[in-house]
């Protein structure tokens, strides 16, 4: 799908949330085709940006080591 979003789940050190947000803006643009969306656009694209970053910590808070 989108190549340019890396592994982020690793044991050894915890992600940082620069990293989480920018796999969820990579995400976003590759499912919504906008690199920069709108204005009229712009709440709905940081409003999902923001969703896919909490349930990607989410997950990422939630998996346990060794079971990937």
């Amino acid at each position: 799908m989108c190549r340019s979003i890396k592994t982020l789940y690793r044991s050894e050190n915890p992600v940082v949330e620069a990293e989480v947000t920018a796999a969820a803006l990579q995400y976003v643009r590759k499912i919504s085709g906008y690199r920069k969306p709108s204005r009229q656009n712009q709440a709905a694209f940081d409003l999902a940006v923001s969703e896919v970053a909490i349930a990607t910590q989410r997950l990422l808070d939630n998996l346990k080591a060794g079971e990937i």
